[in-house]
């Protein structure tokens, strides 16, 4: 290997980790004895402190790691209190309409709606934003009741849950149906 491909290898290293890493762990996987291997690090970090680079490698205590410059920190918090963009999958929209068609709803009665365990979903929802917990039922195990919150109102344009669209009695006998069927198909595995 050449000093470029060392360079690259020690990178993809650090970058990979993300934590520190001893010299020793490096230079073994570098396959090559420690003295040689902190010289090319060494030469690394002068070059990204020469070239004005984002990202600096520190040495701490015999071990090395890749870190953002401190002098760039503001902009890790400016890039963070960005909102993030909520992906709504198939299985978030039907677990979520569930949960806004029957509210007050439990985990439990909306698994038996799906027919698979919705926990993951319910959670993503809330971390969304857009489900809540309304409190608990009056019940054995005493459950979690899930229900939509204002910003699903606001995501989805509505004043009130009164705004959800109310299928059509052909559609109700449509989905009737289809149920029926799944279910028979259940019942023969």
């Amino acid at each position: 290997m050449n000093q470029a491909e060392y360079e690259a290898a020690i990178e993809a290293i650090l970058f990979t980790i993300g934590e520190s890493a001893p010299l020793e762990k490096i230079a073994n996987a570098l396959e090559l004895d420690g003295g040689k291997t902190k010289e090319i690090i060494d030469q690394m970090m002068a070059r990204y402190q020469q070239e004005g680079r984002g990202i600096q490698i520190m040495e701490l205590d015999g071990a090395y790691q890749m870190c953002t410059k401190k002098e760039l920190y503001g902009y890790l918090v400016k890039i963070a209190k960005q909102p993030k963009k909520q992906v709504l999958t198939d299985v978030l929209l039907e677990t979520l309409s569930i949960i806004a068609y029957k509210q007050p709803v439990t985990k439990l009665e909306i698994e038996k709606i799906r027919g698979v365990s919705s926990g993951h979903a319910v959670s993503k929802l809330i971390d969304y934003k857009l489900v809540c917990e309304l409190g608990r039922l009056d019940a054995p195990g005493r459950p979690l009741l899930f229900g939509t919150t204002e910003e699903f109102l606001r995501s989805f344009g509505m004043h009130s849950i009164e705004d959800l669209p109310k299928p059509e009695p052909e559609q109700l006998e449509a989905l009737r149906k289809e149920a029926e069927q799944e279910m028979e198909v259940r019942m023969k595995v």
